[in-house]
């Protein structure tokens, strides 16, 4: 697998940070999408030793990660934050693992490729051991652009995300979840993991601002990778990102400028044949992407496709999209990542 020739052997393969969302989304994907391994390690912090989590028709025992985890891995799916990749990433390639990351440590290194398996999956090519995942905003914003892109390339990108709490966490969503009913029993609530009171409110995403520029850390992100992943320099983006009370996944507004001019239905037909979404676009019934329907799904919704009045130039597209960021903005996208590999 770290050569890229195909292995006459089922991997054996690591879940990092197994107890978090994003890594129980992880086990899920890979028992749902039959995933062709020999054996599935589960790995967290001290606390969470001996937790048993089901895979497939079993449960299978947490332990500890420590250096000696890697032995005898062939693929690691790292979703423990930051901190931890970049202490044991190294730890598991050095062990003859790919190591498949979902953290921020990686995805700007130009030696480490970004990828999302719709757009650019013969990026896997040039891994050195680690590959890294995106960050759940930019795949969901940017996997239906691909599609437009590809036949009449995007300028101009601004994008206004609406980011669940999913995206912060499992403590997050239960911070939502009991924010709001103390909210409607008319209790006071002391929020302790997100900045700002939850239910019923929306605030600027939790992520520091960077003062030379005004822009938070998940906005930089989104500007960043897009560029990586479509091996794009060139293209002006903006973005604006929100967190709001939806418990998963996330919704964005996203206004596009293209090369040549561009109309809804020219968009319709290449977004209702592109892998990885699906056409939600029905305004007689004012039925447009919501994460309510997102949630659980693999595909990110696409929909409220209309010319951009603000541009007369004919060249510029709105548009709304839904995607769950722990499965195609996390987890899933990781695993198709692990699919690609075996399968090279």
């Amino acid at each position: 697998m770290r050569s890229g020739r195909p292995s006459s052997r089922a991997p054996v393969v690591a879940v990092v940070g197994a107890t978090g969302a994003v890594g129980v989304e992880l086990i899920g994907c890979l028992a749902a999408r039959r995933f062709p391994l020999a054996e599935l390690r589960l790995y967290a912090s001290s606390r969470s030793v001996g937790k048993r989590l089901p895979f497939r028709d079993e449960s299978l025992a947490v332990e500890e990660l420590s250096d000696a985890s890697f032995r005898g891995v062939d693929l690691a799916l790292f979703s423990a934050g930051s901190g931890i990749s970049k202490r044991f990433a190294p730890v598991a390639t050095g062990a003859g693992a790919v190591v498949i990351d979902n953290s921020s440590a990686f995805r700007m290194d130009p030696a480490v490729p970004l990828v999302v398996p719709e757009i650019n999956p013969q990026a896997i090519r040039s891994h050195q051991g680690i590959i890294a995942n995106p960050n759940c905003s930019t795949i969901i914003s940017i996997t239906p652009l691909w599609p437009i892109h590809r036949v009449n390339r995007i300028h101009r990108l601004i994008v206004a995300t609406y980011q669940a709490a999913s995206g912060a966490g499992a403590a997050a969503m239960e911070e939502l979840r009991e924010s709001t009913r103390a909210y409607l029993e008319g209790r006071p609530y002391e929020h302790r993991v997100l900045p700002h009171p939850y239910a019923f409110n929306l605030f600027s995403h939790n992520s520091r601002i960077d003062p030379a520029t005004g822009y938070n850390e998940e906005e930089t992100k989104v500007i960043r990778e897009t560029r990586k992943i479509f091996g794009d320099d060139a293209i002006r983006i903006s973005a604006t990102c929100v967190r709001v009370p939806v418990l998963r996944a996330h919704s964005v507004a996203i206004h596009l400028e293209c090369e040549r001019p561009i109309g809804p239905a020219e968009v319709r037909d290449l977004i209702a044949t592109a892998p990885g979404v699906r056409l939600v676009d029905d305004p007689e019934r004012n039925y447009f992407p919501m994460p309510r329907d997102a949630s659980g799904a693999d595909p990110i919704l696409v929909g409220r496709i209309r010319q951009d009045a603000s541009d007369p130039s004919g060249r510029s597209i709105a548009l709304f999209v839904a995607g769950d960021q722990l499965l195609k903005g996390a987890a899933l996208n990781a695993v198709q990542i692990g699919e690609l590999l075996t399968r090279s």
